[in-house]
């Protein structure tokens, strides 16, 4: 159970896609609940610094993908399969969403090792699902690990997986406040991409604002604007990803969460 939103992954499942057909693995339930939220984020941060000595330990770079629902993730991971990835190490995804097979058959389509992770009424992946998923998905040393997390700007980004590089990725049609309404994803990442950069002049977004927002939250944060539809910013995701490979682990390898936001009222 998860004590910041209510949610449960207790009936998640793993799809694990071979070359002509699927299983599916039920996770076992979870026989205790942890009512503090302190308690329930160590157990997690614990499994993330197993999870992360793990990948660690085998040359591999897991990214762990956050966004709104819609922003373009899946396409990215598409875009990135079909134009780039015989420049890459070989490419794992852990696909993660409530219901549904669709991303996983998305990106296998494009070329992808994929498995899907479904969290049923969860609205996060957290570094006990990873574990799990990585020990379906057995990607081989050395490997490039996108996990793409559940579409959610909340509880994705206090979740510690093991990754070793944060992205937060929107679009130009989620408006021009996210970063504001959302400061712990935008805090916690190392690039934001703002997506579907195709449609600037259709809808009200000012990049000017929006990277002043998240400039003001996380200076160091870069920004790219990119459209998985024109390719437009490729070159500059190309190089963020080689970089990103090459570096190695942000912050020495563990993760930092901001500081912690206690709920507030406002009366106008």
């Amino acid at each position: 159970m998860c004590t910041h939103c209510g949610c449960s992954s207790d009936k998640a499942i793993l799809t694990e896609f071979t070359s002509d057909h699927h299983s599916h693995h039920h996770l076992p339930a979870e026989s205790q609940t942890l009512h503090l939220q302190q308690a329930l984020l160590a157990e997690n941060e614990n499994l993330a610094e197993q999870n992360r000595h793990r990948l660690h330990q085998q040359g591999m770079t897991c990214i762990n993908l956050m966004g709104t629902p819609g922003a373009g993730k899946t396409a990215l991971l598409e875009a990135t399969l079909q134009t780039f990835a015989h420049e890459l190490p070989p490419v794992a995804i852990l696909e993660g969403d409530q219901q549904t097979l669709n991303d996983a058959h998305r990106v296998k389509a494009a070329g992808g090792h994929v498995v899907q992770i479904n969290t049923g009424t969860g609205c996060h992946l957290d570094a006990d699902l990873i574990k799990n998923g990585l020990d379906t998905l057995a990607p081989e040393p050395g490997s490039l690990i996108f996990i793409e997390n559940v579409g959610n700007l909340v509880c994705p980004a206090l979740f510690d997986l093991g990754e070793s590089h944060r992205i937060a990725m929107m679009a130009v049609t989620d408006g021009n406040d996210k970063p504001n309404k959302y400061p712990h994803l935008f805090s916690s990442c190392e690039l934001v991409i703002i997506n579907k950069a195709d449609l600037m002049d259709y809808v009200d977004f000012d990049l000017n604002t929006v990277q002043q927002a998240i400039a003001q939250l996380n200076p160091h944060a870069e920004v790219l604007l990119l459209s998985t539809k024109t390719q437009l910013g490729f070159d500059q995701w190309r190089e963020w990803l080689t970089s990103a490979i090459n570096t190695g682990y942000l912050n020495s390898g563990r993760f930092i969460r901001t500081q912690e936001m206690s709920p507030t009222l406002t009366h106008d």
